[in-house]
Order: structure tokens, then C-alpha cells, then sequence
């Protein structure tokens, strides 16, 4: 059901965004890249430390959670690599490397620094 709202609102942007600029866009584009193949997903991961799930690849983006140290939960897997995104230090590291997922004790998800991950 969030997935049919989320495609809905994209595909209204989407629009939007052609109407107000000539320009072609699609929803299509815009739903990848906010969340990579999900196709598989690690399991049991638990973070080093307390950290924000973000609404984007970056630390400007909306925090939509949070991930608490050491509860258990799951990263999309299916390319098995992380994505390039904003640069920030986490967990006692400097990176620019995110992966999406979140905790098992709820259904917000979002990206979290690579480096915060024991991946």
C-alpha cells in the first residue's frame, strides 16, 4: 500500500515537473533512485552505533528514523555494494558509501552510513 501512494505521488511530480519545464521526466527514474535493488537483503545486521535512517543518501536529507545501536535488522543486498552519496564521518570513519535498510522492530526504513554497518 506505501509503495502504490509513493508510485502515485512520483508519477503526479513527474508530471508536474514536465508541465512546469518542458521537460521529460518519469517516475521510473525517480523511484530507483531512492532505493537500490532489493531483490536480496542481509539479515541480523546491527549497527556500531545509534544512527539516523535518512530519506536520501546524504546528511542533509530528512531523518525518517532512527536505528538504534546493536538492534537487529536488514540492508538491501541484491547488488551487494553500497551506494555513493553524500560524504560524512559515522561511527569513527569518513566515507561517502550508504546502504538501505532498517531495524526489524519497525517498518521505517531508509539509508544508513556504510561505515556504521559491520558489512
Amino acid at each position: 500500500m506505501k509503495l502504490k501512494a509513493l508510485g502515485t505521488a512520483l508519477t503526479t511530480a513527474a508530471l508536474i515537473g514536465t508541465a512546469l519545464t518542458g521537460a521529460v521526466a518519469t517516475a521510473g527514474t525517480a523511484a530507483a533512485a531512492t532505493k537500490p535493488d532489493c531483490s536480496s537483503s542481509l539479515v541480523n545486521v546491527k549497527p556500531k552505533e545509534s544512527v539516523n535512517l535518512r530519506s536520501e543518501p546524504k546528511t542533509s536529507a530528512t531523518a525518517v528514523g532512527v536505528w538504534g545501536k546493536g538492534k537487529p535488522g536488514g540492508v538491501c543486498f541484491g547488488d551487494r555494494k553500497p551506494v555513493k552519496g553524500g560524504s560524512y564521518t559515522a561511527c569513527g570513519k569518513t566515507s561517502d558509501k550508504w546502504y538501505y535498510g532498517g531495524p526489524n522492530s519497525t517498518s521505517v526504513e531508509g539509508w544508513v552510513p556504510a561505515t556504521c554497518l559491520p558489512i
